[in-house]
């Protein structure tokens, strides 16, 4: 999967007389993601994505480095240690996700990042990549692997079970919008400006409802200022279980109330 920031560029090598032809092409390319971006939808389509206040408190993130050095978090030996890879949200790189991954490996769990830089969204060649590097961690260390999917990097999660079943033990989404329509957020303009491709037509194939294979455990919040929170905890079929916490969307990488989920879930992992 792969959302590129770089507009697409010219077969080369172009003359000195192509030098406009290439700025007309990048101009066209930028209106189509302008015009992506201001798309007209029906009113129906975002409906239950979060109120304007709920975005704003977004901004409890900047508070997150004053708190983080006086926070004391009692992490348990885990006694079903698991080997997991982390995948960050949209637009984020692996080191998002880092404190999360820290309180995992403090329990004894092995937390590998997911190899691909920042998540600028999905293409073919992306997920490629990734469904060799968890085949890669499932043949290294001899077990499945649990995948822990933050927002779109829980969709990518989703899509790996399905093609990789054997090679994945459990499924943990956080804020992810995998159920409903894909408008009921707060962040579909951004998205489509940025990839140049609409919400409606992914450049890879994926039934995002479709339940893999596995078992499927989505963490929603009723606070997440970005996703609608029924997107996110799914409709029965759609996973196996949802469980609520109370964090915004930014949170999900950092809240305690997360993390001891994503622990709890690690420990009864099969």
């Amino acid at each position: 999967m792969r959302f590129n920031l770089q507009l697409p560029s010219l077969p080369a090598p172009l003359s000195a007389a192509g030098a406009g032809a290439r700025q007309a092409y990048a101009a066209s390319a930028f209106a189509r993601r302008v015009a992506l971006a201001r798309e007209v939808i029906p009113e129906e389509h975002e409906a239950g994505k979060p109120r304007l206040v709920r975005m704003l408190a977004e901004a409890d993130i900047l508070l997150e480095p004053l708190r983080r050095p006086r926070r004391t978090l009692e992490i348990a030996p885990s006694a079903n240690p698991q080997t997991a890879m982390i995948l960050p949200g949209f637009g984020t790189r692996p080191g998002r996700m880092r404190y999360l991954a820290r309180q995992l490996e403090a329990a004894g769990h092995i937390a590998k990042r997911w190899g691909q830089g920042r998540n600028w969204g999905p293409d073919q060649q992306r997920f490629e990549l990734l469904e060799a590097r968890l085949l890669d961690l499932h043949a290294r260390h001899g077990r499945k692997v649990v995948l822990i999917g933050w927002s779109l990097g829980g969709l990518y999660a989703r899509e790996l079970a399905k093609r990789q079943p054997q090679a994945v033990a459990k499924v943990i989404t956080m804020g992810s919008p995998f159920s409903g329509n894909p408008r009921a957020n707060n962040v579909w303009r951004a998205y489509q400006f940025i990839t140049g491709h609409s919400v409606d037509a992914p450049p890879i194939e994926a039934d995002l409802a479709v339940k893999p294979p596995v078992e499927t455990v989505a963490l929603w919040s009723a606070n997440d200022g970005a996703i609608a929170p029924r997107c996110a905890a799914g409709r029965p079929g759609e996973r196996d279980r949802a469980i609520a916490v109370r964090c915004t969307h930014m949170g999900f990488t950092y809240e305690p109330q997360v993390i001891h989920a994503v622990l709890s879930e690690l420990e009864i992992t099969r």
